[in-house]
């Protein structure tokens, strides 16, 4: 292309070109100049914020010692729990916690000898954080205050609140909101636990059945006590009381919140929408009659789906609701047993309703289990008999040795890392002794499990889960690999997430769906200890599983006449299992199944 004096343009692509290099220099540095703003904004509160609570602790300094607490707090006083103030037109939020210290210098509240005064000082603590601001945590400063003179004596008591989680282990920061209705106005007390889950309210103006007592922490279950009412007249925590120079311990348990996925299904696989259920707990808040603390009435949607989000761990029970259908099993088998900061899916296989029908679970006596391959037969007015689905495969022996490729002998395995020992006592898995002390570490890598098709995985275990504390947090811990051929090229070990970086714990057993639909699967079996006088020791391992639609060791006997039958459960290895059995409705029996010796 020519132009006015025979010289050269631009073509379009070098255009293009151009503009897209100046705007990826101008982009950078629209995106420096912001940077710089903004930490020179965040700089600018920062400064704001740090001459705010000098300003507050320096007229909490000059206050007279008695006066230092919160309002109708403990210790009570005249400062506000939380204040709004505003500098330069930014907005902050003033948060303001008075605790009263027991030293341990002349004794404790709940020492030998006993501290009648034990409120020897005061922490005084602020937070103040931007409240229109994108500003995650507050800025803080504490101070300690002390009496000019020597402590008072007081006719007060101590409230000691614990909170931990499933473990038995102290829950840190956890939100404690304490409310004392026995004063007008209320006693209120707002602060978190210590390091160990402890928060120790000392010299506690005394009442009678009067704190009631609330525990939370973003992402964790509640816990509360309850007052006795119309409704629930014998609550199992009732509000706290406090004794005049006594100690009052309560404790609370919380722990991270799970989610349960229900699906309602027919035995072709075909969701079933519309049908409503009760879900309920076992944990309680009240007793005669029973007050269950989480107990709901859902119906799920076309899809035959409900989620329950933000749920407690706890143990589940499922009640149908109406009488179109009958509940044929579950996958899992009930009860459901949702572990802390998992998620669980849930699958109720339907039937039409039946006038009369026997819903028989078969379970392992030893370990709980569901037992497949189980024969059920029932003989009386009606006659049938159906197996088990698959259940589980479990290995509790090593003893054998390594060198097994494929699940054979049930006492070997295919190959560890010479850490082990297998053999003391004969059977269980600890880590080697050497030279009077144990290895820190060592694996372990089964044989080729054959589970006979692509099955659904649902959860490992294993037994015992209470190893020495000595050994450390997770002494033990797993990987799975699985296949569609038995001698793949390699085996991809992964963890819960369904990668090589996690592990299954004894509190992270659910099997990520990603690993289902294979026929074959190894374990690999971690051993660890934090301290080599003391090992952690592995008896028995276990993956439960479905295929397709099957509720893992349950059969449904439907469209039965009411009358007594026997019933009768055979199953290879163990002991044969008979009675009658009396039907009349909607009948289910559990049938605990022995080894043979």
């Amino acid at each position: 292309m020519k132009f006015f004096g025979g010289k050269k343009g631009f073509t379009l692509i070098e255009v293009v070109v151009a503009a897209a290099i100046f705007l990826l220099f101008a982009l950078g540095i629209y995106g420096g100049i912001s940077l710089v703003f903004k930490i020179v904004y965040q700089s600018r509160l920062k400064i704001l914020e740090t001459a705010i609570l000098f300003e507050e602790l320096e007229t909490v300094r000059n206050l007279p010692f008695d006066s230092i607490g919160i309002e109708n707090g403990v210790p009570a006083g005249v400062l506000a729990r939380t204040k709004n103030i505003t500098r330069n037109n930014v907005n902050f939020l003033l948060t303001t916690t008075v605790r009263n210290i027991d030293n341990v210098f002349d004794g404790l509240a709940d020492g030998n000898p006993k501290d009648t005064s034990p409120a020897d000082y005061k922490l005084v603590e602020m937070s103040v954080i931007c409240a229109n601001c994108s500003q995650v945590r507050p800025l803080s400063l504490s101070t300690m205050i002390a009496p000019k003179n020597l402590e008072g004596a007081s006719t007060n008591g101590h409230l000691y609140v614990q909170v931990f989680d499933v473990n038995g282990l102290g829950v840190a920061g956890a939100n404690v909101h304490v409310v004392n209705t026995a004063r007008t106005p209320n006693v209120v007390v707002d602060d978190v636990t210590d390091n160990d889950g402890w928060l120790k309210i000392i010299d506690t103006p005394t009442g009678t059945l009067s704190y009631n007592i609330t525990v939370s922490k973003d992402g964790y279950s509640s816990d509360y006590t309850v007052a006795a009412s119309e409704s629930n007249p014998n609550p199992v925590k009732p509000p706290a009381n406090v004794v005049g120079q006594n100690v009052t311990e309560i404790s609370f348990a919380i722990d991270r919140v799970g989610s349960i996925a229900f699906h309602s299904i027919n035995t072709a696989c075909s969701a079933i929408g519309g049908v409503g259920f009760n879900l309920h707990g076992s944990k309680v808040l009240g007793t005669n009659p029973n007050i269950y603390k989480f107990n709901q009435d859902f119906t799920t949607n076309g899809s035959g789906e409900y989620n329950f989000a933000n749920r407690e761990w706890d143990t589940y029970l499922l009640t149908l609701l109406g009488t179109s259908y009958d509940i044929a099993g579950t996958i899992p088998m009930l009860p459901l047993s949702l572990t802390p900061g998992l998620s669980q899916d849930f699958h109720a296989v339907l039937r039409p309703h039946s006038a009369n029908s026997l819903f028989v679970k078969v379970k392992d006596a030893g370990t709980g289990l569901p037992l497949s391959d189980a024969l059920v037969e029932l003989t009386g007015s009606v006659s049938g008999s159906y197996t088990t689905s698959l259940g589980y495969m479990r290995q509790t022996d090593w003893s054998g040795g390594s060198g097994q490729v494929d699940y054979v002998n049930e006492s070997k395995y295919f190959s560890d890392n010479g850490n082990v020992d297998n053999n003391s006592p004969a059977g269980d898995l600890k880590l080697r002794r050497v030279g009077g002390v144990y290895l820190n570490n060592g694996y372990l890598e089964s044989s080729t499990f054959d589970l006979g098709s692509g099955v659904s995985l649902r959860n490992l275990t294993w037994e015992p889960l209470s190893q020495p504390a000595q050994t450390g947090e997770n002494p033990i811990v797993f990987q799975l690999a699985v296949s569609n051929s038995s001698t793949p090229s390699t085996w991809d070990f992964v963890g819960p997430d369904n990668t090589s970086s996690t592990f299954f714990t004894a509190t992270s057993t659910v099997i990520n769906s990603a690993l289902s639909g294979n026929r074959y699967l190894r374990y690999r079996a971690f051993l660890s200890t934090a301290d080599s006088r003391y090992t952690p020791q592995l008896s028995e391992v276990a993956v439960t599983y479905t295929s397709e639609c099957t509720p893992p060791g349950q059969v449904f006997f439907p469209n039965l006449s009411a009358g007594t039958y026997n019933l009768s459960v055979v199953r290879s290895g163990y002991l044969t299992n008979s009675g009658a059995v009396d039907v009349a409705g909607n009948t289910e029996v559990t049938i605990n199944m022995s080894p043979q010796e």
